[in-house]
């Protein structure tokens, strides 16, 4: 009996131990940089897979949970611009009729006509016209059937016939292989002779295939000096030039508002105190005046940068596709000092634009958009957000829950490089850190929602084995396409608010 009860004391003991093992293991979050965990894949053969990796899940028995920092709201009450004047119709013009287009015998709502849909009766008058129709349609078939019933028995017939011609099929196949076993024999005849004299030929034509190498190798040596000369010709960069409108103003909308409709680059100068410097002004979309602040297109430039090349800027604005000015815009980053400058004008609407690589768009518009100085870590402010993305900024990552999603969430962070760590992720270990694992520099939480800084990865999908830490580095926007495809293009515009 005492020997019984020992036991079930061991047994108890026991399961409370694994109990306690299974509870820790789901609690810890596996730390090792190189971790390439994969995840289950959406549908089927597309590779895209279904978790979320923006966020990093919390040590609760070693974190804190990260909260939201309070932030000034963006500038708003006023309007820094009233409406611009609405050019006149041109004469002549004749306006075309309103077509109220039809779908299944109802109207598409209308404010004219509102809404018209077919009666009962008529449905049923409608079913008694197609019931003429149907009927002999029924009948032709069944005398289809009819026919098919009295074939049935020359099928059968058929079928025996087949069987006959089945048997004597497999006698010849072995008729067959019996040949073909002769054919091996001799086969293996020849392979003996041709190896014998492979043996013998062999040597002397490596010798000559040496003597072919040895020029490869003289031409490549040749190649390597013309290719060094080369590059110490090219230290810098080649550079565009470009002719600069003489209009120019302290943003896009003032510049637009003075006459320059073109959208290509142009000078401005917000603050009399700072030296104008360059930009590329979008005059078409949505009414025009928006100043392009950063913009990715083919992956030509990294973004991967220091804190001081965020601070300042980088890339190239614009480019000449042909023209005398420089009407297409570059892969740049218009620099956070900049930026500050713009914001602290007044009242200013953000407009990111998105494109996969099927060519589909969507956007995200936000009506007020600011972020602080560089002693307050130019630190995020948006609000008021309408569009097709998915808000990304202000409500994270919509598939995520909970604190998960929350720490996703951008508004209110600092802004974080690799080398200038400000994000919300708590963590003593330095490499832990989402500005290293996610690619680029931006106002990151634990982590993101949105990385439109991230690596640029041609074709879109990319897995954890391809990104360097396994986490979803590229050009994401999980609101959108998820984790684990990366855009084609994404650009951030700003633009004075203006009255409507």
């Amino acid at each position: 009996m005492f020997k019984q009860a020992s036991i079930v004391k061991l047994l108890l003991l026991f399961l409370l131990i694994f109990g306690i093992v299974k509870s820790e293991s789901n609690l810890d979050y596996d730390e090792d940089e190189d971790s390439t965990a994969t995840a289950p894949v959406e549908g089927e053969g597309e590779g895209e897979h279904l978790d979320a990796r923006g966020h990093r899940p919390v040590k609760k028995k070693q974190e804190p949970f990260p909260s939201l920092r309070p932030v000034a709201p963006p500038p708003s009450g006023g309007i820094r611009y009233r409406a611009r004047p609405t050019k006149p119709p041109v004469a002549g013009q004749k306006k075309e009729p309103v077509v109220f287009p039809d779908s299944g015998g109802c109207k598409h709502a209308s404010e004219e006509l509102g809404v018209l849909c077919p009666t009962g009766c008529e449905l049923r008058t409608e079913l008694l016209k197609q019931e003429k129709t149907v009927k002999p349609t029924i009948q032709d078939l069944t005398d289809k059937v009819k026919k098919l019933e009295q074939s049935s028995t020359t099928i059968y017939a058929f079928s025996n016939i087949l069987d006959e011609r089945l048997a004597k099929r497999q006698k010849q196949i072995r008729d067959n292989q019996n040949v073909i076993s002769e054919y091996n024999r001799e086969v293996e005849e020849h392979y003996s002779f041709i190896k014998e004299n492979l043996d013998n030929n062999i040597p002397s034509n490596l010798k000559v295939l040496r003597g072919i190498v040895d020029i490869l190798h003289q031409k490549l040596v040749k190649l390597d000096n013309a290719i060094t000369s080369q590059l110490g010709e090219c230290r810098t960069p080649c550079t565009v030039s470009c002719n600069i409108p003489v209009v120019s103003g302290k943003e896009c909308e003032d510049i637009i508002r003075k006459g320059g409709e073109t959208s290509e680059m142009y000078l401005v100068q917000p603050d009399p105190f700072v030296k104008p410097y360059k930009v590329y002004c979008d005059m078409t979309t949505e009414n025009g005046g928006w100043l392009l602040i950063q913009n990715r297109q083919d992956g030509s430039v990294g973004f991967g940068r220091t804190w001081d090349s965020y601070k300042k800027g980088f890339g190239n604005i614009a480019s000449s596709g042909g023209k005398n000015y420089c009407d297409t815009p570059g892969e740049y980053w218009l620099g956070n000092d900049k930026i500050n400058q713009l914001t602290k004008l007044g009242p200013t609407e953000l407009l990111i634009e998105l494109e996969d690589w099927d060519g589909a768009k969507v956007k995200a518009q936000y009506g007020g958009f600011s972020i602080q100085g560089e002693a307050n870590k130019y630190q995020l402010s948006v609000s008021n957000y309408r569009g097709t993305a998915g808000n990304a900024f202000l409500e994270g990552a919509s598939q995520l829950q909970g604190e998960n999603r929350t720490m996703t969430i951008h508004n209110s962070m600092f802004f974080s490089t690799f080398d200038r760590d400000n994000d919300g992720w708590i963590n003593p270990d330095p490499k832990k850190q989402c500005s290293k694992e996610d690619g680029g520099g931006w106002w990151y939480n634990r982590c993101h929602s949105a990385n439109p800084n991230g690596r640029y990865y041609w074709g879109g999908y990319y897995t954890p084995e391809m990104a360097k830490h396994g986490t979803d580095d590229g050009i994401v926007w999980m609101n959108w396409k998820g984790s684990w495809h990366s855009l084609k293009k994404i650009s951030m515009k700003i633009r004075p608010v203006s009255q409507s």
